[in-house]
């Protein structure tokens, strides 16, 4: 499922405090659930496992590829692996996609989110 514009989010970038207990914390807020950071804002992510990771989950991340020079995606407590169908549209949109669990992901997010780099991540969130 896609973000919309209907959604609940955040609308700026800001660095993610804490993961766990099934959500997020950022900006003096929290999130139950997984959450989709994108040039936009944060957006609530209605994906809750990899196994619900398809083009239209991703798809608002193709949307906003001219923004983004790297997307983080984190898993997650267990590794994956993105399919090759997945990897060649972000290929082809000229954004790399790295891979990773949702601890990893989070903390790199906000590193290159700090040092202002055109980054976008998708956080599945974790107990």
């Amino acid at each position: 499922m896609a973000a919309s514009d209907a959604a609940p989010h955040l609308p700026q970038l800001v660095p993610i405090d804490a993961y766990g207990k099934g959500g997020f914390a950022f900006a003096g807020m929290s999130h139950r659930g997984s959450l989709l950071c994108l040039p936009s804002g944060l957006w609530v992510w209605p994906v809750t496992s990899p196994t619900d990771i398809d083009e239209a989950a991703l798809a608002p991340v193709l949307a906003a590829a001219g923004d983004i020079d790297l997307f983080i995606l984190g898993t997650g407590k267990d590794p994956w692996f993105m399919p090759p169908a997945l990897r060649t549209r972000f290929a082809a949109a000229n954004v790399v996609a790295d891979v990773m669990t949702t601890g990893p992901a989070v903390r790199t997010y906000n590193i290159l989110l700090g040092e202002r780099r055109r980054v976008a991540a998708g956080l599945i969130a974790v107990e």
